[in-house]
């Protein structure tokens, strides 16, 4: 599997919204993840770490940790379902402290089970 593909990302704050509004939703300790079906040919993922996760530095950990997690999560994805989603992930305030690896295993068990493996 190569993992260095590029994570295709929801830009449009109208995508965020929807997703909001429309998607299921996966809450633990670690992250808030919204799920919505797309019609696209690629999962997409957006990040949304506030004020509250902490400083800048701590914000962009936080993105970083998540945006790898999913890079090793996707591959899977793609293979086990023919669907195609969009992904938010709300950083919480244990986010910046975690380890991708940790962030992954969290990601894969709560998102295979709510999409019904």
């Amino acid at each position: 599997m190569d993992n260095s593909r590029k994570i295709v990302s929801v830009n449009k704050n109208r995508d965020f919204q929807l997703t909001f509004k429309k998607g299921k939703s996966i809450v633990n300790s670690a992250f808030v993840c919204y799920i919505r079906p797309t019609r696209r040919h690629v999962n997409r993922l957006g990040i949304v770490t506030s004020k509250k996760i902490g400083n800048a530095v701590r914000r962009s950990r936080a993105r970083r940790v998540i945006r790898e997690a999913f890079r090793q999560l996707e591959p899977e994805l793609r293979a086990k379902y023919e669907q195609r989603y969009d992904f938010i992930i709300v950083a919480r305030g244990k986010t910046p402290f975690m380890k991708s690896t940790r962030l992954y295993g969290l990601m894969k068990n709560l998102i295979s089970e709510k999409l019904g493996s």
